[in-house]
């Protein structure tokens, strides 16, 4: 179903995801190239794990929190197997994939990279990928989660956590305005509706929500909810519903006009995660997507402020539950068997799930995210709800058809632009993106 390939940059606050994503904007990896091997195999000498001295190079994006568990389990993992040491590579989201792109496309990529559901079906259809069994054992993880980093029936990547797909709210702005808070359930008529009750409370210079016209992320929940399925089909065709495209779209430019959404250079200026720049976090606006797993980043940022909402539903639900990210091995790495094996510790450990707990999404090995449960922080509880009351009838997430990046990274960021700055109308938008997809058609 939905093609993942974001940027959220995503989730996004995939910074917050841990993080989505984030759940907001991405990169481009069509740059990096196929080899002629068979999916997952690997060229480079892969001796079998031993007490000699080994350095893998990881490479992860994510909030400080998330960074700051991950370089705790990295030397927790030194401490238990002295041999081996790391080279850590970490950042936010923006540049990630491109930088990682580059190095692929160089045959110099990372041991081991965490990658965005979205864009492993072209991680392995390039052939850029180890197979990870029998090393990593998969048998506590949801088959629906692990499906995303399959190939032919072998594992390529590994999920790291579960998310859902909602939005966040300043709750503290909204309660001090007057402004009534939503509640799980709620539709995109009570979305815009509150939108328009909000303008004559909103002080100048503050607005309800982000210009999302042009979002992928947003536009594919409003598809969902109408019951037009997903923006992309699985088989890789062109998908977007005409009549609810336009219907979303207008619906923005009436918010523009009235002043509710920010002006088209301030939300461009958005930077998630960013205290000062984050429009969120500024207090420049009161709603933006998010992820279960966000809200610990959200509330380091300014305590107390923020809470989880569904994502507005219509005939159908609008939010869906999805892998927050996956860990592989990459096919040049010389230590793929030591890649391995951390990787199923990684997933599989308790010492390791107790120090990475949920800055990745509930963890997707069921022993762990049980155990995790009881000693959750208030704040975890809340992103947990959130996922429960995603996952009752929640859109199934799908990675969907490889080869489609470019469309989402790159044409519809176009077309958003232009929308934002009104530069197109919407019966132009709709019409570029149509004529865009026409060169990924299958």
């Amino acid at each position: 179903m939905l093609k993942w390939k974001r940027s959220l940059t995503v989730l996004a606050m995939t910074a917050l995801l841990g993080t989505m994503t984030a759940c907001g904007g991405g990169g481009n990896n069509n740059n990096a190239e196929s080899s002629a091997e068979p999916a997952g195999t690997n060229t480079a000498a892969t001796a079998a794990p031993s007490n000699e001295p080994v350095k893998l190079r990881i490479m992860w994006w994510g909030s400080q929190p998330r960074h700051e568990a991950t370089l705790a389990a990295l030397d927790l993992y030194t401490k238990n197997n002295p041999n081996v040491t790391f080279e850590p590579e970490y950042s936010g989201m923006d540049g990630y994939l491109d930088k990682l792109s580059t190095q692929a496309a160089a045959n110099n990529a990372p041991d081991i990279v965490q990658l965005d559901p979205g864009w492993v079906p072209d991680w392995m259809s390039r052939k850029q990928l180890t197979e990870l069994a029998p090393e990593v054992d998969v048998s506590k993880f949801d088959s629906k989660l692990l499906a995303g980093g399959q190939l032919d029936g072998k594992q390529y990547a590994v999920p790291l956590g579960s998310v859902a797909f909602g939005m966040v709210y300043d709750k503290a702005a909204m309660d001090k305005l007057g402004i009534a808070n939503p509640a799980n359930g709620w539709t995109w008529d009570d979305f815009f509706a509150l939108a328009k009750e909000s303008k004559a409370k909103l002080p100048s210079g503050q607005y309800f929500t982000l210009d999302y016209a042009g979002n992928y992320f947003m536009y594919s929940a409003y598809q969902y909810a109408k019951g037009k399925g997903q923006v992309i089909t699985d088989d890789g065709h062109f998908n977007v519903d005409q009549a609810a495209y336009l219907e979303w779209t207008k619906k923005f430019e009436e918010l523009r006009k009235e002043g509710l959404v920010p002006p088209a250079d301030v939300n461009a200026s958005d930077k998630e995660n960013d205290p000062q720049m984050d429009l969120l976090a500024a207090g420049k606006v009161l709603f933006r997507y998010s992820f279960s797993n966000n809200l610990g980043t959200w509330d380091s940022i300014k305590p107390g402020a923020y809470a989880l909402v569904t994502m507005p539903r219509a005939e159908e639900a609008g939010g869906w539950l999805k892998p927050s990210m996956y860990l592989s091995v990459s096919k040049n790495s010389k230590h793929a068997e030591e890649a391995k094996k951390f990787i199923n510790w990684f997933v599989n450990d308790q010492e390791a799930g107790k120090i990475l707990q949920t800055f990745r999404g509930l963890p997707a090995n069921k022993e762990i995210s049980t155990s995790l449960e009881a000693s959750m922080s208030d704040l975890d509880k809340v992103g947990l709800e959130l996922l429960r009351a995603t996952e009752k009838d929640g859109q199934t997430w799908s990675a969907g058809a490889g080869g489609w990046t470019n469309f989402i990274d790159k044409d519809w960021v176009l077309v958003r632009d232009q929308l934002s700055f009104g530069k197109v109308t919407p019966e132009k938008a709709f019409e570029q993106l149509k004529e865009a997809a026409q060169s990924y058609e299958k």
